[in-house]
Protein backbone atom coordinates (compact mmCIF):
# COMPACT_ATOMS: atom_id res chain seq x y z
CA UNK A 1 0.00 0.00 0.00
CA UNK A 2 2.84 2.45 0.87
CA UNK A 3 4.73 1.53 -2.30
CA UNK A 4 1.54 2.01 -4.34
CA UNK A 5 0.91 5.44 -2.76
CA UNK A 6 4.51 6.48 -3.40
CA UNK A 7 4.30 5.37 -7.03
CA UNK A 8 1.08 7.35 -7.53
CA UNK A 9 2.61 10.43 -5.89
CA UNK A 10 5.75 10.25 -8.04
CA UNK A 11 3.65 9.74 -11.17
CA UNK A 12 1.51 12.79 -10.36
CA UNK A 13 4.62 14.85 -9.63
CA UNK A 14 6.24 13.89 -12.95
CA UNK A 15 3.01 14.58 -14.85
CA UNK A 16 2.84 18.00 -13.21
CA UNK A 17 6.43 18.79 -14.18
CA UNK A 18 5.78 17.64 -17.76
CA UNK A 19 2.65 19.80 -17.96
CA UNK A 20 4.52 22.86 -16.69
CA UNK A 21 7.40 22.34 -19.12
CA UNK A 22 5.06 21.87 -22.07
CA UNK A 23 3.25 25.14 -21.31
CA UNK A 24 6.48 27.10 -20.82
CA UNK A 25 8.31 25.78 -23.89
CA UNK A 26 6.20 26.33 -27.01
CA UNK A 27 6.06 23.53 -29.52
CA UNK A 28 7.50 24.67 -32.80
CA UNK A 29 6.50 23.09 -36.05
CA UNK A 30 9.43 23.15 -38.44
CA UNK A 31 7.35 21.88 -41.29
CA UNK A 32 5.46 24.39 -43.41
CA UNK A 33 2.50 22.70 -45.04
CA UNK A 34 2.37 22.59 -48.84
CA UNK A 35 0.07 25.46 -49.84
CA UNK A 36 1.65 26.66 -53.11
CA UNK A 37 1.60 25.03 -56.52
CA UNK A 38 2.66 26.38 -59.93
CA UNK A 39 1.07 25.70 -63.30
CA UNK A 40 3.59 26.61 -66.01
CA UNK A 41 2.16 27.41 -69.45
CA UNK A 42 3.87 28.71 -72.57
CA UNK A 43 2.98 32.38 -72.03
CA UNK A 44 2.01 32.55 -68.34
CA UNK A 45 2.52 30.97 -64.95
CA UNK A 46 -0.32 30.52 -62.48
CA UNK A 47 0.37 30.38 -58.76
CA UNK A 48 -2.23 28.29 -56.94
CA UNK A 49 -2.27 29.68 -53.39
CA UNK A 50 -4.41 27.21 -51.47
CA UNK A 51 -3.84 29.06 -48.18
CA UNK A 52 -5.62 32.17 -49.49
CA UNK A 53 -7.84 30.29 -51.95
CA UNK A 54 -6.63 32.34 -54.89
CA UNK A 55 -4.91 32.04 -58.26
CA UNK A 56 -2.38 34.66 -59.36
CA UNK A 57 -1.22 34.88 -62.96
CA UNK A 58 2.26 35.96 -63.99
CA UNK A 59 1.95 37.27 -67.52
CA UNK A 60 5.18 37.21 -69.47
CA UNK A 61 6.31 40.28 -71.41
CA UNK A 62 6.99 40.26 -75.15
CA UNK A 63 9.99 38.03 -75.94
CA UNK A 64 10.19 36.96 -72.29
CA UNK A 65 10.81 33.25 -71.77
CA UNK A 66 10.95 31.07 -68.65
CA UNK A 67 14.43 29.68 -68.12
CA UNK A 68 13.96 28.02 -64.74
CA UNK A 69 11.71 27.92 -61.69
CA UNK A 70 11.61 26.42 -58.23
CA UNK A 71 8.69 26.06 -55.83
CA UNK A 72 8.62 25.02 -52.19
CA UNK A 73 5.79 24.76 -49.70
CA UNK A 74 5.07 28.51 -49.46
CA UNK A 75 7.38 30.36 -51.89
CA UNK A 76 8.31 30.18 -55.57
CA UNK A 77 10.89 31.84 -57.81
CA UNK A 78 10.67 32.08 -61.59
CA UNK A 79 13.70 32.98 -63.70
CA UNK A 80 13.08 34.45 -67.14
CA UNK A 81 15.49 35.89 -69.66
CA UNK A 82 14.56 39.38 -68.33
CA UNK A 83 13.83 39.15 -64.60
CA UNK A 84 13.49 37.18 -61.39
CA UNK A 85 9.96 36.91 -60.03
CA UNK A 86 9.06 35.69 -56.56
CA UNK A 87 5.75 34.60 -55.08
CA UNK A 88 4.98 34.19 -51.39
CA UNK A 89 1.67 32.84 -50.14
CA UNK A 90 1.43 35.36 -47.29
CA UNK A 91 2.41 38.41 -49.36
CA UNK A 92 0.27 37.27 -52.30
CA UNK A 93 0.99 38.39 -55.83
CA UNK A 94 4.14 38.27 -57.91
CA UNK A 95 7.12 40.51 -57.05
CA UNK A 96 9.82 40.99 -59.66
CA UNK A 97 13.31 42.38 -60.00
CA UNK A 98 15.15 42.86 -63.28
CA UNK A 99 18.21 40.90 -64.27
CA UNK A 100 21.17 43.11 -65.11
CA UNK A 101 22.99 43.06 -68.45
CA UNK A 102 24.95 39.82 -68.93
CA UNK A 103 23.79 38.51 -65.55
CA UNK A 104 23.47 34.72 -65.48
CA UNK A 105 21.65 32.70 -62.82
CA UNK A 106 23.87 30.01 -61.34
CA UNK A 107 21.80 28.61 -58.48
CA UNK A 108 18.28 28.79 -57.02
CA UNK A 109 17.24 27.50 -53.60
CA UNK A 110 13.75 27.72 -52.12
CA UNK A 111 12.54 26.50 -48.76
CA UNK A 112 9.57 27.35 -46.56
CA UNK A 113 9.05 31.14 -47.00
CA UNK A 114 12.52 32.01 -48.34
CA UNK A 115 14.43 31.86 -51.59
CA UNK A 116 18.02 32.61 -52.59
CA UNK A 117 19.21 33.17 -56.14
CA UNK A 118 22.92 33.28 -56.95
CA UNK A 119 24.03 34.92 -60.19
CA UNK A 120 27.47 35.60 -61.58
CA UNK A 121 27.23 39.17 -60.14
CA UNK A 122 24.84 39.10 -57.15
CA UNK A 123 23.26 37.08 -54.36
CA UNK A 124 19.53 37.81 -54.08
CA UNK A 125 17.06 36.87 -51.37
CA UNK A 126 13.30 36.79 -51.62
CA UNK A 127 11.26 36.67 -48.42
CA UNK A 128 7.82 35.27 -49.14
CA UNK A 129 6.16 36.58 -45.98
CA UNK A 130 6.69 40.21 -47.04
CA UNK A 131 7.28 39.81 -50.78
CA UNK A 132 10.57 41.72 -50.56
CA UNK A 133 13.70 41.21 -52.65
CA UNK A 134 17.16 42.13 -51.33
CA UNK A 135 20.59 41.69 -52.87
CA UNK A 136 24.31 42.13 -52.43
CA UNK A 137 27.13 42.15 -54.94
CA UNK A 138 29.44 39.18 -55.14
CA UNK A 139 33.14 39.75 -54.79
CA UNK A 140 35.31 39.15 -57.81
CA UNK A 141 36.17 35.47 -57.98
CA UNK A 142 39.82 34.98 -58.97
CA UNK A 143 40.97 31.49 -59.83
Amino acid sequence: MIQNTTTVAVSRYLCGILLMVSTVIPVQANDIEKVLFLVVEKDEIVASNTLAGRFDRLNLHAKERVRDYKVSNAVAVVVTNQRLVGYGVLAGGWQGTRLEAREKVQQIEVQDYSATVVTNDRILNFYGRSGAWSHTRRRVQLR
